[in-house]
């Protein structure tokens, strides 16, 4: 169960949403939309109103949207073990995996990332996806690369070449695009931040070194003159 204070149920500013008189489509679409639209702050509090509500002690297991937004919000809050179980035991359409499957193994990374107190590195990322593969649940048999598909990882590349820092409604774009959530699409772009800037970094200090490896050539030059 989701804790109040974590979505501040007594504000003002963020109402939850009425459900008495919602069928579980109307329920499930407005999970959607505000998946969609990145507001986990009130897919959240919606959440929760449907939690506290005596009319729907089903709901929550009733359809895929729902559950999407449930895994969303617990991965959100680091609650890594209910994704899983969200995951693993619910069967989810095929054109959710891609995002679904991004969720899986970033949950994984950080939940590794936090036991080993440091970044993982591309070999430790490649450990932890032979531990914990994908659940058939969100995976049709279809090889990934690192649990992107080539044409996101293109996509991605492409954007990331017109501009490195795309603004918040870019990255819900490129969300939509890719199937992934802005979250991933942010995280993505971060790490390709950082790993442009550390060979940078690797070039600078070569063109820094002592151009001492030229100084036989030069001796001979001037002794031959």
């Amino acid at each position: 169960m989701y804790s109040i204070s974590l979505f501040e149920i007594g504000s003002s500013s963020c109402p939850i949403l009425p459900i008495v008189n919602f069928s579980i489509e109307q329920i499930a679409r407005v999970c959607e939309t505000l998946e969609e639209n990145g507001d986990i702050q009130r897919l959240g509090r919606f959440l929760w109103s449907l939690q506290v509500s005596p009319t729907s002690s089903n709901i929550l297991i009733e359809h895929e949207s729902i559950l999407r937004a449930r895994a969303l919000i617990a991965f959100h809050l680091g609650n890594y073990q209910e994704v899983y179980h969200l995951l693993e035991n619910y069967k989810y359409t095929r054109n959710h995996h891609t995002k679904l499957q991004t969720m899986w193994m970033e949950a994984h990374y950080q939940e590794a990332e936090k036991l080993r107190g440091r970044p993982l590195g591309p070999v430790d990322k490649y450990r932890v996806r032979k531990k914990y593969p994908l659940p058939r649940t969100i995976w049709d048999g279809e090889e990934k690369s690192h649990c992107f598909k080539e044409r996101t990882r293109s996509l991605l590349r492409k954007s990331y070449l017109e501009d490195p820092y795309p603004n918040p409604i870019k990255k819900r774009q490129l969300a939509q695009i890719t199937e992934l959530t802005a979250t991933q699409v942010a995280n993505w772009f971060k790490n390709r931040r950082q790993r442009d800037r550390a060979a940078k970094a690797k070039n600078r200090q070569l063109f820094s070194l002592p151009n001492h490896s030229y100084s036989p050539s030069l001796s001979t030059q001037t002794s031959t003159t």
